[in-house]
């Protein structure tokens, strides 16, 4: 009975330690499992990407007339104001004419005095001929001297040219009289074309002088319904930008509204701030609400493509560059040349190459490579994994 009893406790005490040495062993290798490396994944999807240049740009009228003066003097009347629409032809400001009328006046009587010298001096010229002709007579009788006759002849040559002389003076006061009616035409000032009045920087009773530059009077965008955007460009995006492009942009006015534009001009002339260069690109947009208004500043993304459905990954993964000891080996460890992303083959990272598309900021496309869409993509290292801080590279990456 007993002998029974110690055996059926030996066996009892024998699968204890059986157990014991099963639990143990499961614990080491499940320790020894979770004490690896562990990375975080993200899949490869098909979706949309965007690659755009982003800028910012002030909107402005297509045609700005900036209308002045070409006279000096004080504002009599103003017939517009802010946001007045005017034509072509119209009035838009009246300068005091009392001092070009009287100029005018002047210039009419310097005008008549000078047409009454030309009638004085032909008379002049009149009687300096019939005296040379009379004194020929007398010479060729022996009545008088040749001396005289000389003198005759000569006050006959001074007569024709004081006549020319008086003429030329008629031209003049012509030509004054015409300046003057010039510049009394001058003190309405009138709008050059259809638009309405932006800005008036002008009162009545100011006074305004024109003497070395043409002081600015009134701002007139022709047409509202079409702007610009005056955009900013750095020089690394600039060679990207091409004419007929499409534009996104939106204001803090409208906030929710997204608004379209398309790229009509590209301008050589660069734009150097504190060692900067950026070049104007010119964005046409049509305004047909009036919703835009001149000065705003907008925000803008020109669209360099537009691809739908394309294979991409986040472009972390791009970023990702393991440990030495968590690659497969010493040649997956060293740097290749070229874009590259990883995924996991038997708990290990591996190096697959690819060739890269456009991206978006947050999304890069996948041209060639052994991935597909649902591949589980390493895109970060947790514990004894570390991120790489080298961008991601390869055509059409705006950073």
């Amino acid at each position: 009975m007993n002998d029974r009893r110690m055996k059926k406790n030996i066996i009892i005490v024998s699968i204890i330690v059986i157990v014991i040495l099963l639990t143990t062993g499961a614990f080491m290798l499940f320790k020894n499992r979770e004490s690896g490396p562990k990375f975080k994944v993200d899949r490869a999807t098909k979706g949309d990407i965007k690659a755009t240049v982003t800028a910012t740009g002030t909107m402005n009228a297509v045609v700005n007339v900036l209308v002045g003066t070409q006279v000096s003097g004080t504002i009599k009347t103003l017939y517009v104001d802010f946001n007045s629409p005017v034509k072509k032809g119209q009035i838009l400001a009246q300068i005091d004419p009392a001092t070009f009328q009287a100029q005018v006046e002047q210039a009419k009587a310097n005008l008549m005095l000078a047409k009454a010298n030309v009638e004085k001096t032909e008379a002049a010229l009149v009687d300096a001929k019939r005296t040379m002709e009379r004194n020929k007579v007398l010479f060729a009788r022996n009545f008088i001297a040749r001396s005289d006759l000389d003198t005759s002849e000569t006050n006959y040559q001074s007569a024709t040219a004081q006549l020319s002389a008086s003429n030329a003076q008629v031209e003049q006061a012509r030509a004054a009289l015409t300046y003057s009616q010039t510049n009394l035409i001058y003190t309405k000032i009138v709008s050059p074309v259809n638009g309405i009045v932006i800005s008036r920087n002008v009162d009545v009773g100011q006074t305004v002088a024109a003497s070395f530059q043409t002081p600015t009077l009134f701002n007139i965008a022709q047409d509202l319904t079409k702007m610009q955007i005056d955009t900013n460009v750095d020089e690394a995006d600039i060679g990207k930008i091409k004419v007929d492009q499409p534009v996104e942009f939106t204001v803090d006015a409208y906030s929710d509204t997204t608004f379209m534009g398309k790229v009509s001009e590209v301008r050589n002339a660069p734009t150097t701030i504190q060692n900067v260069v950026t070049y104007n690109v010119v964005v046409k947009v049509e305004n047909p609400e009036l919703k835009l208004k001149p000065g705003m500043t907008a925000n803008v993304s020109i669209i360099l493509s537009d691809k739908k459905g394309v294979l991409r990954i986040p472009n972390a993964a791009l970023r990702f560059k393991p440990a030495e000891k968590e690659a497969e080996s010493r040649k997956e460890a060293s740097p290749q040349k070229g874009p590259g992303v990883w995924v996991l083959e038997n708990r290990k990272p591996k190096r697959i190459s690819v060739a890269l598309g456009i991206s978006d900021g947050n999304y890069t496309e996948i041209l060639t490579g052994d991935v597909k869409e649902g591949d589980e993509i390493i895109v970060e290292a947790a514990g004894g994994g570390k991120k790489s801080n080298t961008p991601p590279v390869g055509p059409g990456f705006i950073r």
